[in-house]
């Protein structure tokens, strides 16, 4: 495996200092991506005392050959009491802002549409400050499943691209870009007061320009904010790093997003989807919509 450049080397996280969210997330028994997608932040917003809550999991039904997460082809079925208890943990947390993503449930017809509704809810019950961004799947192109998260009215939607087109079918063989780039334009249609939201990997063999071009895409569906992160191999069952882009080029990267209209790039090494996240709500302050929840 190639040798990690210095702008990618983090500390170990200190047990003592990520503790107490642990803690929580055990006695609730609630799974993290920070986790189980062995993100290299865990120890910096751990400490923060944010976390982003993985639900449905943690066994997911496709095998996505970047990805850290166990693939399992038959999951177990949901647990009713999974919103109850992850809406206790931002409680216990006194989070501002909540990240809920998910394994990917293609055995399930709406494709766990329902619990992210249900999540929604319960958070809103609790705890109505908080603001709250859900990292969703494709649904395999079901839009009903769609329309159904965004009546729960989630402050943002996060749908990541993760690749250029050209190397959707080696990196995301289950994934469709046009399918990725459909769910943000619908998005925007059924819900415009949302903030749309997707991330891309680099590092896996694409070019500048095709960067560029996701870009461009994404921006003529009117997503709103952009995460660029490098690509970092779990593990050598996964597929390997082709180049580890250098922070100067992402800084280029920034510049473009914001040049062509996102209203916020995160790019860096380090970027990962949901890193930061609570800064979204400063952009909300900057770019406020009016948001009305059922």
């Amino acid at each position: 495996m190639t040798v990690k450049p210095d702008w990618l080397r983090v500390k170990a996280p200190q047990l003592e200092r990520i503790g107490n969210v642990k803690e929580i997330l055990r006695d609730l028994a609630l799974n993290t991506v920070c986790e189980e997608a062995s993100c290299p932040n865990i120890g910096e917003c751990f400490n923060a005392g944010t976390a982003t809550f993985l639900i449905m999991g943690p066994a997911c039904t496709r095998a996505c050959p970047y990805c850290d997460i166990d693939f399992e082809k038959k999951p177990k079925p949901l647990d009713p009491t999974e919103p109850t208890r992850l809406a206790e943990a931002v409680r216990r947390l006194n989070l501002n802002h909540v990240v809920i993503t998910s394994v990917n449930r293609d055995d399930l017809l709406d494709g766990g549409a329902s619990q992210f509704m249900a999540c929604i809810d319960a958070v809103n019950s609790v705890s109505p400050n908080t603001t709250i961004e859900v990292l969703i799947p494709d649904l395999c192109g079901n839009w009903n499943a769609l329309e159904l998260i965004l009546q729960a009215a989630p402050e943002v939607l996060n749908h990541n691209t993760e690749t250029v087109p050209r190397l959707y079918r080696r990196v995301r063989p289950q994934g469709n870009y046009d399918r990725t780039l459909e769910l943000l334009q619908r998005t925007r249609q059924l819900s415009p007061s949302t903030y749309t939201k997707s991330g891309i990997m680099v590092g896996l063999g694409e070019t500048d320009a095709e960067i560029r071009q996701v870009m461009q895409d994404l921006r003529t569906v009117d997503c709103d904010i952009l995460t660029i992160g490098q690509y970092l191999q779990p593990s050598q069952k996964h597929l390997q790093v082709n180049e580890f882009v250098n922070p100067e080029q992402f800084a280029d990267w920034k510049a473009f997003g914001e040049k062509i209209g996102f209203l916020q790039v995160v790019s860096s090494p380090l970027t990962r989807s949901s890193y930061h996240a609570e800064q979204v709500r400063e952009l909300m302050e900057r770019y406020p919509r009016s948001k009305v929840r059922s």
